[in-house]
């Protein structure tokens, strides 16, 4: 029943009780307003109490209604199945009174409508709500400045949301929308910045704080509305013009706009010192606006490198965002984000690859200019400009004020390094490089080194040696040359692979580092977190005769009383561990105190940052070191103990998982020791009714896959699992290679006990997936279907009528013949079709003729027309070049059969069949030869333990057991060929007199008979 206007008091009512703090009244209040969600009228009557007039002061009330308006927006805007959603009538009511409510008084509530505005109109714009942006344009000339920051709101939200749709028509729509909107909003944005500016100017220079009280809310606002107008020109300059950089066609607003944005930085900078003690609403907006002014110029230069690249824009904001990083007031040096984004502005420049000199060349004789040689002209153009821009001596320079002030620990720093050692790591190691100043300027001072390396590798080594002789490895003090030495030591550690042609690692390691971490003092952490640092980034450098000093220097590391340095050095040691180069010669005996000091650190860690870092190092020395089993008890102790710590913390369990199944691997058949932990977390993770599945289900199943092909012997609990797999693949095909893995495995291992208590189970999963899945998918599992047949010849078929009935149709649909991969399924499932009749060949015979198939096989579009085993003869006929070679000979063995046949009709495949048997006769086996004697080889004894019981040698000696290699092709066509010749007498000689000679010759040779 739809609600009306005489529900509003109930629907207040109820919007007041939920947000009690009495969960006795709150629960029945908030089930009460999920029922009415999917009613008719329900977002009407939250219309009507977000805008009542009496209810203004009611602020939470009012905004929990907007909430619940846009959740219900969002579920039943669009047409629903299981709903009849909003009706239109009602749609065109909330559009009528979205648009007639700008005056919203609270922020909150402002951002939520706008929002709103929005979300419709990604759906309803153009269609459904062609006026939306007339409408918004006619009230944008309101001169109340609440209700115009409120429509700019509403303006950008919606532009914000129509921007981001991708399609052509869409973004045509889009173009049309910036045409209509820009010239207006930059002329209000023009406006607005000279009114702030001279409120401002009267701000700072009045001392009648009170006389100016009054105008200062109605400035603000402006203020914000000015910010939401410069989001607004960003918009529709980035996506509302095609990307310059692939037309080649001047935009014009970046033109006029980038020197106006440049100019307001400017006039806004000053006010930011001034502003910070007596006016903070307003620094906070100065801090704001001269960010996003210079994000704006940002997305602009990305979007639009060409236009950009102009000589009144490119280098007046290059020179202006150069002279803040190397010389900036000594307010601007505090202004952290503003400097961030400057450097961000310079990194961005120097990277960009449409300034730099293009490698394409001309097609010759053309007529006129092609567009990549504009492209080269412009790009030869522009780096002309910033050569002259950044001389060799600006480029110096900046380099020595990144690494000798950007780079330098601050006292803040230190003391949060005192506070917190392992906050402090991830803070600047992990941190995003846009959202700190330090990261910030290593990462343009790497972008700087990587275009002039060759003018600056001199310059580093020279900081460097500056740096190591004002400071001697004796000094203790943290003082400005320590720093300095720290700040060097991160510069050379970035850009080793240049600075490796300057200076020898293993005389800097020698002379320097290795006597910087003898020294213990405290103050020393500084130094010897960048000396890890410094030990990971040089890896590739690093000489067999340094190996093991550095080893030993990392394993010292890794056991130093501050966590901050204990961390760098675990993902050092682990950067050498994983290292092409890695001597686990130089490395073993060392290995006893690793663990040790690995398992210490992730007692002593505290945050999930941390934890995940060491034990993806537990996980990489699993998985690197060929001694893992002397450790293996205390491996195990410590999964149990990491596993019970980690309940709450999925991501950190998906580590576990990994580092288990490396384990698993590394244990190889001696992984029964760890099934004690194993089996009980392998459960939980494959149970898709666990609470934590969707995070731990993919890795759980690798893991189940690596313990089985591990897995010396099937045991009970493992196979009391399989069923498990079955609800996997019910739910989804998301996991259908390792799921067809661990099928594999089971009927590998598990042999006859494994079929006879799990048969229907695998018929059920074969069945889900044969014609359920793409090509892909089919040629995934056919292998498992062709390993089951081989194994259980008698038994399987029977269990699997639907699946092979499945795969007749595949063989018998058409279409593969300009499809490669269709071919290999048709090729693969008639292989296996074959394999039944050679093995079964009774059973075959009854499936082809069941009246089940032949009334499915219509359904799928064949035509069955012909005998179904004779359609499968084509098919052996024809693909017999698209198969390996024991699929080859299993074709042969199954055409040798259809000779016994009662039908005329094999008469008239006679030469064909013939022909594809003496052509497998005469062609041999090579593949089976090389693989039979490669597994002789293995069998007698000279592989180990480990070989005889790995899954490869289990699927090896699979291979080599199979009876088609046991079958003599020659004897079975001799055979049959002779009862062919009795059933069809006469006919047969007919038939084989019209042989060409060469073949019939070819017969008998292969045959023995000559």
């Amino acid at each position: 029943m739809a609600l009306s206007a005489s529900d509003l008091p109930a629907m207040y009512s109820l919007l007041t009780n939920s947000l009690s703090g009495d969960e006795s009244v709150r629960k029945p209040a908030e089930l009460a307003l999920s029922q009415s969600e999917a009613r008719p009228g329900f977002c009407s009557c939250l219309m009507e109490v977000i805008t009542a007039k009496d209810l203004v002061a009611h602020v939470d009330v009012r905004l929990l209604a907007s909430v619940y308006f846009k959740n219900s927006v969002n579920r039943y805007w669009r047409h629903r199945r299981d709903s009849s959603g909003i009706s239109n009538e009602e749609k065109m009511h909330l559009r009528q009174k979205l648009l007639s409510h700008f005056g919203e008084e609270n922020d909150q509530i402002a951002k939520v409508l706008a929002v709103l505005v929005s979300k419709i109109a990604r759906i309803d714009y153009p269609k459904e709500w062609p006026q939306l942006l007339s409408v918004l344009a006619q009230k944008l000339q309101s001169t109340d400045v609440l209700s115009s920051h409120r429509i700019f709101l509403t303006l950008f939200r919606t532009l914000k949301e129509l921007s981001s749709k991708r399609l052509i028509s869409d973004q045509k729509n889009f173009a049309e929308i910036s045409a209509q909107f820009f010239d207006y909003s930059w002329h209000l944005w023009q406006s607005d910045v000279q009114t702030i500016l001279h409120g401002f100017s009267t701000i700072s220079e009045s001392y009648n704080t009170n006389a100016l009280e009054l105008h200062q809310d109605e400035l603000y606002l402006t203020c914000e509305r000015w910010l939401l107008c410069l989001r607004i020109i960003c918009q529709l300059i980035v996506s509302g013009f095609p990307s310059d950089a692939k037309c080649l066609q001047e935009v014009r607003p970046v033109k006029e706009v980038s020197p106006l944005l440049l100019n307001a930085i400017q006039s806004f900078l000053p006010y930011y010192s001034s502003f910070q003690k007596g006016h903070p609403k307003f620094w906070d907006f100065i801090k704001r606006a001269c960010t996003k002014l210079m994000k704006v110029l940002i997305a602009i230069q990305g979007r639009h490198p060409y236009t950009f690249s102009d000589k009144c824009v490119l280098p007046t904001v290059v020179d202006f965002c150069l002279k803040k990083i190397t010389d900036p007031e000594p307010d601007v040096l505090l202004f952290e984000q503003f400097l961030i984004q400057c450097m961000i502005m310079i990194k961005c420049v120097l990277e960009c690859k449409e300034y730099k000199p293009s490698v394409t060349g001309r097609v010759m004789d053309e007529n006129g200019v092609t567009l990549e040689q504009m492209k080269k002209n412009i790009s030869c153009a522009v780096g002309g400009v910033l050569t002259s821009l950044m001389t060799s001596e600006r480029i110096v320079f900046l380099c020595n004020i990144l690494v000798r002030r950007y780079f330098v620990l601050t006292s803040s720093d230190l003391e949060e390094w005192y506070q917190s050692p392992e906050s402090f790591h991830h803070e600047q190691d992990m941190v995003q490089w846009t959202e700190k100043l330090r990261p910030c300027a290593e990462a343009l001072y790497i972008v700087l080194f990587e275009n002039h390396s060759q003018l600056l590798a001199p310059v580093v080594v020279s900081i460097l040696k500056e740096a190591m002789n004002g400071c001697p490895t004796s000094v203790t003090e943290i003082t400005p040359g320590l720093l300095l030495k720290d700040a060097a030591y991160g510069a050379a550690a970035y850009v080793y692979y240049e600075l490796s042609n300057y200076m020898s690692f293993e005389d800097w390691f020698n002379g320097a580092l290795s006597l910087e971490l003898s020294n213990d003092h405290p103050n020393m952490r500084i130094i010897h977190r960048k000396v890890a640092l410094i030990l990971g980034q040089w890896v590739s450098e690093i000489k067999e005769d340094t190996k093991r000093p550095v080893y030993c220097a990392l394993i010292r590391l890794l056991q130093d009383k501050d966590l901050s340095v204990r961390l760098a050095a675990c993902r050092s040691l682990c950067l050498h561990i994983e290292d092409a180069s890695f001597s686990e010669r130089e490395f073993i005996d060392l290995l006893p105190i690793c663990w040790d000091s690995c398992f210490k650190l992730i007692e002593d860690v505290q945050e999930f940052d941390s934890k995940v870092q060491v034990l993806n190092m537990i996980s990489v020395l699993i998985g690197h070191m060929s001694e893992v089993m002397t450790f293996a008890n205390k491996l195990v102790l410590f999964f149990q103990k990491a596993w019970e710590e980690s309940s709450s913390e999925c991501l950190l369990q998906i580590q576990l998982l990994v580092a288990l199944r490396n384990f698993v691997v590394a244990l190889g058949y001696q992984s029964p020791i760890c099934y004690d932990i194993l089996l009980p977390i392998l459960q939980k993770g494959i149970d898709i009714n666990s609470p934590d599945e969707l995070n731990l289900l993919e890795d759980s199943m690798l893991l189940w896959e690596a313990t089985l092909s591990h897995a010396p012997t099937m045991v009970p609990q493992l196979l009391a699992y399989f069923p498990y797999l079955v609800k996997i693949m019910e739910r989804s095909f998301d996991h259908l290679q390792v799921a067809v893995d661990i099928t594999e495995d089971y009927i590998i291992l598990g042999g006859s006990e494994f079929l006879s208590m799990h048969a229907s189970s695998v018929a059920q999963i074969l069945d889900l997936v044969v014609g359920n899945v793409n090509d892909r998918g089919l040629l995934s599992v056919l292998p498992v279907i062709d390993i089951l047949v081989q194994c259980f010849p008698m038994e399987v078929p029977q269990l699997i009528s639907s699946t092979l009935q499945k795969l007749i149709v595949v063989c018998l649909s058409g279409g593969d013949d300009q499809d490669p991969p269709k071919t290999a399924v048709k090729a693969s499932a008639a292989a296996i079709l074959a394999r039944v009749l050679v093995m079964n060949t009774n059973y075959l015979a009854r499936l082809t003729s069941e009246p089940s198939l032949l009334s499915f096989l219509p359904k799928s579009g064949v035509p069955t027309e012909e005998n179904v085993l004779l359609c499968l003869v084509d098919i052996w006929l024809d693909k017999v070049d698209n198969v390996s070679s024991i699929q080859r000979k299993t074709y042969g063995l199954a055409l040798s059969i259809i000779l016994t046949l009662r039908l005329p009709q094999v008469l008239n495949k006679l030469d064909q069949i013939l022909s594809v048997c003496t052509t497998v006769i005469l062609g041999g086996n090579d593949d089976l030869t090389e693989e039979s004697s490669g597994d002789n080889i293995s069998s007698s004894g000279s592989l180990s333990k480990v070989t005889i019981l790995s899954k490869e040698f289990r699927r090896r000696q699979l291979k080599v057991s199979d009876p088609i290699n046991q079958m003599s092709l020659e004897a079975s066509v001799r055979e049959n060929l002779q009862t062919c010749a009795t059933f069809h007498g006469e006919s047969f000689n007919k038939a084989i007199g019209c042989m060409h000679p060469k073949a019939f010759s070819q017969l008998k040779q292969a045959l023995k008979m000559e």
